[in-house]
């Protein structure tokens, strides 16, 4: 819907200044606290995308997927029997088998999630995506992080970009589609807004921030305009999609402030693996040290946490 895109306009500076007062919110504390860390656990993406991945780095990457949170820690806080687990495992499609196999090894059904289509740049033919799509698939991926083209965004080609996203959305099957926006080279807060309701309008199940390889990443003023588009489109259309913001939120702290302003802007109901996500490497190490200190009284040390 064309006409819905061109009347689109962001009052960027109220859209900054809001998003300088979310850093200022105060954090919970005590077993609030570790309440919601445990409930930023579950809607992790755990990632590894480097080069130097290897069959034996993937394997311990999902046995940290299915014990995310030490399990004396989570007997401490009776949350031991929850099931408690990250939302994904997300790797490279050449890993998907590796990351499969791991976890049907382990008796789990976390699901896994394949970036492609050109990730990170988008600079690939549309033939070559859809055929890496397909392969990711043929692999074991559940979840197909997509990567779009941000030449059509800054060119304002929106109907190639409905297009090319629709055909992606189909080769996925039945499989979930994040679509990665690139937020930090879209050039303005209306393109991110545009490319978002472009997305939601050509299928996807999930508008995802950045891919972690950008200068800019995830950022708030961005979260915001996002947000705002879900919600927009959910108002019009009845169907919700999912926000899954990624790349240098490294922080318990920070996703906490996250989980706030998903419930703020969208709803506890978004508030779960189904519409939210975290793309993170790092996070999950902040987080564990921040329940070993909320159970013990005292920050861990090297050996304490080997797996993080």
């Amino acid at each position: 819907e064309l006409g819905w895109i061109s009347k689109v306009y962001v009052n960027q500076p109220e859209v900054v200044r809001h998003a300088e007062q979310i850093k200022k919110w105060r954090t919970v504390k005590g077993n609030w606290q570790a309440a919601w860390l445990l409930k930023a656990v579950t809607c992790i993406d755990l990632t590894t995308l480097s080069g130097d991945d290897t069959p034996s780095s993937v394997h311990r990457l999902c046995f940290k997927a299915k014990h995310p949170i030490r399990e004396d820690l989570l007997k401490a806080l009776d949350m031991h029997d929850k099931g408690i687990t990250v939302g994904a495992v997300c790797v490279y499609p050449a890993r998907v088998t590796d990351a499969v196999n791991a976890l049907k090894a382990a008796g789990c059904s976390i699901p896994v999630a394949s970036v492609a289509a050109g990730f990170p740049s988008g600079q690939t033919p549309l033939e070559i995506k859809l055929a890496e799509i397909k392969l990711a698939v043929q692999y074991g991926a559940r979840e197909i992080d997509i990567v779009i083209s941000r030449t059509l965004v800054l060119t304002g080609q929106w109907e190639g970009l409905y297009e090319e996203i629709r055909q992606c959305r189909k080769a996925c099957g039945e499989a979930h589609m994040k679509t990665i926006l690139s937020t930090g080279e879209l050039g303005s807060l209306a393109n991110v807004y545009k490319a978002s309701m472009i997305a939601m309008m050509a299928g996807s199940d999930f508008i995802k921030t950045s891919t972690g390889k950008e200068v800019e990443n995830a950022t708030f003023p961005v979260g915001v305009v996002m947000m705002r588009a879900i919600k927009e489109f959910y108002w019009q259309t009845g169907y919700k999609v999912g926000f899954k913001p990624a790349g240098g939120i490294r922080t318990a702290k920070e996703a906490i402030t996250w989980l706030m302003l998903v419930k703020e802007e969208l709803g506890v109901e978004w508030l779960t693996p189904e519409l939210f996500r975290l793309g993170a490497s790092s996070l999950l190490e902040d987080i564990e040290k921040q329940i070993f200190y909320h159970v013990t009284g005292s920050y861990p040390l090297q050996h304490d946490l080997a797996m993080a």
